[in-house]
């Protein structure tokens, strides 16, 4: 194992928990596999999201009057102009993705939380972020939100070359685009080829989201092959084959 410096600690931070009820603002097919949707409305007074990759809850037409909930990142959040940017993964046929693709200007959307934020801190010198375009929301923003100088690496799995993004960033970013068909994202062999070819110094604190089955094997090679001590990785699955509403914490 590397000569790594003591873990950072993940401060959990707690925010009240409350309904709101937001208007569709925009609407933008950010690439061919994410819609980008800007929210507004007074409902936003108060508002917090500490950390990247929080999350809130959606609410949108279920079957009868019992409304679907699912887990989406709040990608951008501007408290002056009471706009909230979510981005919709188009990754699956599920009440949201459907939501998503049929929203136009002047919908209505009522979503709660975050529930709370995971703030990482410490003296991290670099960060290596992984995952699929369901975590891109995540990764995007912390890219964005990273300090001057911030030294970044990013491994994320796409569908196809149209669906690569650009970051504004003062991060030092090194985004690598790893292409693999939408069928395949249950497959960790493309990320994991990538990886195996990553060099991981100490001081590098690994993000990952994705399947949880990818997210899985993803952080087994990490802990068991290269080493990585646990407290400079944190994993999740974001979203599990076959079935609906389910996020995985390995941590």
């Amino acid at each position: 194992m590397k000569d790594f410096p003591p873990a950072p600690t993940i401060t959990r931070l707690r925010h009240e928990l409350r309904r709101r009820n937001l208007t569709v603002k925009t609407v933008e097919a950010l690439t061919p596999a994410m819609i980008r949707i800007t929210l507004t409305g007074e409902d936003l007074a108060g508002f917090l999201s500490a950390a990247p990759d929080d999350h809130i809850k959606i609410f949108v037409p279920g079957p009868g009057d019992t409304p679907e909930m699912r887990d989406y990142t709040p990608r951008r959040f501007d408290a002056e102009r009471q706009e909230l940017v979510v981005d919709f993964a188009v990754h699956d046929a599920g009440p949201a993705t459907l939501w998503a693709l049929q929203a136009k200007p002047g919908d209505a959307l009522a979503i709660g939380g975050p529930r709370g934020s995971q703030v990482i801190e410490g003296q991290i010198d670099r960060w290596l972020l992984i995952g699929d375009e369901t975590a891109l929301p995540a990764i995007g923003r912390r890219i964005e939100e990273a300090a001057p100088g911030t030294v970044i690496a990013a491994l994320v799995a796409i569908p196809d070359s149209a669906d690569r993004q650009v970051f504004d960033t003062a991060a030092d970013l090194t985004l690598c685009w790893v292409l693999r068909p939408a069928a395949a994202a249950t497959d960790p062999a493309p990320l994991l080829d990538r990886l195996a070819e990553t060099d991981i110094p100490p001081g590098t604190f690994v993000w990952i989201a994705a399947e949880a089955r990818v997210a899985r094997a993803l952080r087994n090679h990490l802990l068991a092959d290269r080493g990585h001590p646990p407290g400079w990785l944190k994993a999740s699955g974001y979203w599990v084959a076959g079935e609906a509403d389910q996020v995985v914490h390995f941590d």
